[in-house]
Protein backbone atom coordinates (compact mmCIF):
# COMPACT_ATOMS: atom_id res chain seq x y z
CA UNK A 1 0.00 0.00 0.00
CA UNK A 2 1.13 3.57 -1.17
CA UNK A 3 -0.33 6.71 1.08
CA UNK A 4 1.00 10.47 -0.09
CA UNK A 5 1.08 13.10 2.39
CA UNK A 6 1.01 16.41 1.15
CA UNK A 7 3.94 17.70 -1.06
CA UNK A 8 6.24 15.99 1.37
CA UNK A 9 6.56 12.00 -0.06
CA UNK A 10 5.02 8.88 0.33
CA UNK A 11 4.54 6.17 2.78
CA UNK A 12 4.99 2.63 1.28
CA UNK A 13 3.52 0.08 3.71
CA UNK A 14 3.75 -4.00 3.06
CA UNK A 15 2.42 -6.00 5.67
CA UNK A 16 1.47 -10.15 6.60
CA UNK A 17 -1.32 -12.12 7.86
CA UNK A 18 0.82 -15.20 10.19
CA UNK A 19 -0.96 -17.87 10.79
CA UNK A 20 0.41 -20.79 13.02
CA UNK A 21 -2.16 -23.37 14.14
CA UNK A 22 -3.41 -23.15 17.42
CA UNK A 23 -2.72 -19.84 17.67
CA UNK A 24 -4.02 -16.11 16.97
CA UNK A 25 -3.68 -14.51 13.44
CA UNK A 26 -0.51 -11.73 13.56
CA UNK A 27 -0.06 -9.10 11.47
CA UNK A 28 2.88 -7.81 10.60
CA UNK A 29 3.93 -4.36 8.52
CA UNK A 30 6.82 -2.71 7.76
CA UNK A 31 6.53 1.28 7.17
CA UNK A 32 9.18 3.14 4.72
CA UNK A 33 9.11 7.08 4.29
CA UNK A 34 9.92 8.14 1.07
CA UNK A 35 10.78 11.95 1.03
CA UNK A 36 9.84 14.08 -2.25
CA UNK A 37 12.25 15.01 -4.34
CA UNK A 38 14.05 13.73 -7.65
CA UNK A 39 16.11 10.49 -8.02
CA UNK A 40 15.04 8.96 -4.64
CA UNK A 41 13.28 5.40 -4.68
CA UNK A 42 9.20 5.78 -3.96
CA UNK A 43 8.59 2.27 -3.52
CA UNK A 44 9.97 -0.48 -1.36
CA UNK A 45 12.80 -2.71 -2.42
CA UNK A 46 13.58 -6.45 -2.23
CA UNK A 47 15.47 -5.83 1.04
CA UNK A 48 12.48 -4.25 2.46
CA UNK A 49 10.28 -7.16 2.02
CA UNK A 50 12.53 -10.27 2.79
CA UNK A 51 13.18 -7.70 6.67
CA UNK A 52 9.50 -8.31 6.80
CA UNK A 53 9.45 -11.75 6.23
CA UNK A 54 12.85 -12.33 8.11
CA UNK A 55 10.86 -10.20 11.04
CA UNK A 56 7.55 -12.53 10.71
CA UNK A 57 10.01 -15.88 10.97
CA UNK A 58 11.53 -14.68 14.20
CA UNK A 59 7.86 -14.17 15.66
CA UNK A 60 6.03 -17.27 14.55
CA UNK A 61 9.27 -19.43 15.10
CA UNK A 62 8.40 -21.91 12.39
CA UNK A 63 8.81 -21.94 8.37
CA UNK A 64 6.95 -20.41 6.51
CA UNK A 65 4.57 -20.67 3.44
CA UNK A 66 4.21 -17.29 1.74
CA UNK A 67 1.62 -16.86 -0.27
CA UNK A 68 2.11 -13.66 -2.80
CA UNK A 69 0.71 -11.54 -5.35
CA UNK A 70 2.84 -10.66 -8.58
CA UNK A 71 4.02 -7.40 -7.52
CA UNK A 72 7.35 -6.92 -9.69
CA UNK A 73 9.32 -6.73 -6.89
CA UNK A 74 8.02 -10.09 -5.19
CA UNK A 75 9.13 -11.67 -8.21
CA UNK A 76 12.44 -10.23 -9.54
CA UNK A 77 15.79 -12.40 -9.73
CA UNK A 78 17.06 -10.57 -6.88
CA UNK A 79 14.28 -11.45 -4.92
CA UNK A 80 14.21 -15.25 -6.15
CA UNK A 81 17.96 -15.17 -4.58
CA UNK A 82 16.70 -14.16 -1.19
CA UNK A 83 14.31 -16.44 -1.05
CA UNK A 84 16.55 -19.08 -2.04
CA UNK A 85 18.80 -18.59 0.71
CA UNK A 86 15.98 -19.07 3.37
CA UNK A 87 15.91 -23.25 3.37
CA UNK A 88 12.36 -22.15 6.00
CA UNK A 89 10.61 -19.98 3.33
CA UNK A 90 8.40 -21.54 0.47
CA UNK A 91 6.82 -19.03 -1.89
CA UNK A 92 3.25 -19.61 -3.30
CA UNK A 93 2.32 -17.09 -6.70
CA UNK A 94 -1.03 -16.19 -6.31
CA UNK A 95 -2.83 -15.97 -9.98
CA UNK A 96 -2.53 -12.36 -11.86
CA UNK A 97 -4.73 -10.08 -10.86
CA UNK A 98 -6.41 -11.79 -8.30
CA UNK A 99 -6.01 -9.59 -5.22
CA UNK A 100 -9.21 -11.38 -3.54
CA UNK A 101 -7.60 -14.16 -3.21
CA UNK A 102 -4.78 -12.07 -0.81
CA UNK A 103 -5.97 -11.23 2.54
CA UNK A 104 -3.76 -8.35 2.94
CA UNK A 105 -5.44 -6.71 0.26
CA UNK A 106 -8.38 -6.31 3.08
CA UNK A 107 -6.21 -4.78 5.65
CA UNK A 108 -5.03 -1.96 3.35
CA UNK A 109 -9.13 -1.60 2.30
CA UNK A 110 -9.84 -1.29 5.76
CA UNK A 111 -6.71 1.31 6.69
CA UNK A 112 -7.21 3.61 3.91
CA UNK A 113 -10.87 3.34 4.74
CA UNK A 114 -10.39 5.13 7.72
CA UNK A 115 -8.18 7.40 6.32
CA UNK A 116 -10.65 8.75 3.64
CA UNK A 117 -11.55 11.66 6.11
CA UNK A 118 -8.70 12.90 7.35
CA UNK A 119 -7.31 16.45 5.85
CA UNK A 120 -4.14 16.23 3.59
CA UNK A 121 -1.17 16.27 5.95
CA UNK A 122 2.79 16.07 6.70
CA UNK A 123 4.40 12.66 5.71
CA UNK A 124 5.52 12.55 9.53
CA UNK A 125 2.10 12.65 10.81
CA UNK A 126 0.18 10.43 7.93
CA UNK A 127 3.14 7.63 9.47
CA UNK A 128 2.16 8.43 12.91
CA UNK A 129 -1.39 7.97 11.62
CA UNK A 130 -1.18 4.88 10.21
CA UNK A 131 1.33 3.03 12.53
CA UNK A 132 -1.59 3.61 15.15
CA UNK A 133 -4.16 2.07 12.72
CA UNK A 134 -1.98 -1.09 12.23
CA UNK A 135 -1.46 -1.34 15.86
CA UNK A 136 -4.87 -1.47 16.50
CA UNK A 137 -5.12 -4.31 13.69
CA UNK A 138 -2.48 -6.22 15.51
CA UNK A 139 -4.95 -6.94 18.33
CA UNK A 140 -7.95 -7.51 16.23
CA UNK A 141 -7.65 -10.91 15.60
CA UNK A 142 -11.25 -11.40 14.80
CA UNK A 143 -10.76 -8.96 12.06
CA UNK A 144 -7.84 -10.26 10.59
CA UNK A 145 -9.63 -13.34 10.59
CA UNK A 146 -12.30 -12.14 9.07
CA UNK A 147 -9.91 -10.71 5.87
CA UNK A 148 -8.74 -14.24 5.64
CA UNK A 149 -12.09 -15.61 5.71
CA UNK A 150 -13.02 -13.08 3.14
CA UNK A 151 -10.73 -14.39 0.59
CA UNK A 152 -12.58 -17.90 0.60
CA UNK A 153 -9.35 -20.11 1.11
CA UNK A 154 -9.67 -22.59 3.46
CA UNK A 155 -7.35 -22.59 6.09
CA UNK A 156 -8.19 -26.17 7.98
CA UNK A 157 -5.12 -28.84 7.96
CA UNK A 158 -5.61 -31.38 5.83
CA UNK A 159 -6.57 -34.96 7.98
CA UNK A 160 -5.52 -38.20 6.29
CA UNK A 161 -8.31 -40.69 6.83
Amino acid sequence: MTVSGRRSGRLSVAGLIAMRPGSRPRLCHRLISHPAGKGKRRSMGERDFIALIDGAHQLVKAPILLVWDRLNTHVSHAMRELIDQRDWLTVFLLPAYSPELNPVEGVWAHIKHSLANLAVMALDHLEVIVRQRLKRLQYRPEVLNGFIAGTGLALDTPRTP
